[in-house]
């Protein structure tokens, strides 16, 4: 998240506001700055580890080590701090980092070396291909950019010293708190040693970037090997990326979006936005509130939302949102995200299969 800065610690700051079981990206992060205070001399944190200990039938001085050993990141707590109010998104700028021609090459490469693996997974769940390889290139380029944060460090950090100025700092600080739990639970059942594992620095981790909580959950053993690997297995990760979406509703065949047009004369924004991206609306709803469909778009048979996009100060774009867009928004609980992650997917397929 370098390019538009602003925009990209505004999205960050959105995705941490949400539960979302996936995180935000993890970027091209530089190594963070290690403090010296340990969380073994936090009150708090040795307390939560004796609770973790018991609650699980832990080696209470097993969990108090693996606690007491995660130091502080004061660029951590920077990074989750709340955007400036009032910073622009930019639906343009945030599109212009993943859509571009670095991304695109690798893409094409990855989808080359995986095509058996992606078919497969597109067979066994019903996700696109194009969908599973936007999401990797717009989380780490690909594997390039994993996260240099030890997990370990920033999840102790976010559980017990979340800025207490965010808006919801309570709501966060127990959302990591059991992160933490699930990382620990984690290492427990695949017998990593919980501060070896780097991510980003919110503790998401693997080419997919996933939370602990969502590798509890949905991540799978895809290969076949007996073990599940989000950091070496393709496969893993591949149909891992599928079946997150598969659980959170994905249907097959359905499309993600529809392009709008707008007449003036009925247009009523407010009711058309006040769901936000929640599919609310049918076609036909749609257009009697002012949203002029394409033909594809008019046959849709299911709920859609109008989904508004901000470009500065510029005109803002809109698309009609399908219930697989809100699927894909589960990922990572913004708009902005999704569409780009739909988009780098299908001018990836497009240039290999093209005329389709």
């Amino acid at each position: 998240m370098r390019a538009a800065a602003a925009l990209a610690l505004l999205l960050v700051a959105g995705s941490l506001l949400a539960s979302t079981p996936s995180r935000p990206l993890a970027g091209k992060q530089r190594p963070p700055a290690v403090s010296d205070q340990r969380y073994d001399q936090h009150a708090g944190a040795m307390a939560f580890a004796s609770e973790v200990a018991q609650r699980n039938g832990w080696d209470p001085q097993w969990v108090r080590e693996q606690v007491g050993q995660a130091l502080h990141l004061p660029a951590v707590v920077r990074l989750v701090r709340p955007a400036p109010a009032g910073t622009p998104k930019d639906w343009t700028a945030y599109r212009a980092r993943f859509i571009e021609p670095r991304r695109i090459d690798a893409g094409l490469r990855y989808w080359q070396a995986h095509r058996d693996i992606l078919a497969r997974a597109e067979t066994e769940f019903g996700v696109p291909a194009s969908l599973i390889v936007g999401v990797i290139g717009v989380e780490t380029l690909y594997g390039r950019h994993l996260g240099q944060f030890r997990v370990l460090d920033a999840l102790a950090t976010l559980a017990f010293d979340f800025p207490a100025e965010h808006p919801r700092a309570q709501a966060r600080q127990t959302f990591f708190r059991e992160e933490l739990e699930h990382f620990l639970t984690l290492t427990q059942q695949s017998g990593r040693d919980p501060g070896s594992l780097r991510g980003s620095f919110a503790g998401a981790m693997g080419w997919p970037q996933f939370m602990p909580s969502s590798w509890l959950r949905y991540a799978i053993d895809f290969d076949g090997d007996g073990q599940v690997d989000l950091f070496d297995s393709q496969a893993d990760v591949i149909g891992s990326v599928a079946n997150y979406f598969k659980a959170f509703g994905w249907q097959a065949g359905m499309p993600t979006h529809y392009p709008v047009q707008f007449d003036r004369t009925r247009l009523d924004l407010p009711t058309l936005l006040a769901p936000d991206i929640r599919p609310t609306f049918d076609a036909a709803t749609l257009e009697s509130l002012g949203v002029v469909l394409d033909e594809p778009g008019r046959q849709h048979s299911g709920p859609m939302a109008l989904v508004e996009l901000e470009n500065g100060g510029a005109p803002r774009s809109y698309v009609a949102g399908t219930e697989n867009f809100y699927v894909v928004t589960r990922y990572n609980w913004s708009s902005y995200y999704a569409l780009a992650v739909i988009e780098l997917g299908e001018t990836i397929r497009d240039l290999l299969e093209p005329g389709r």
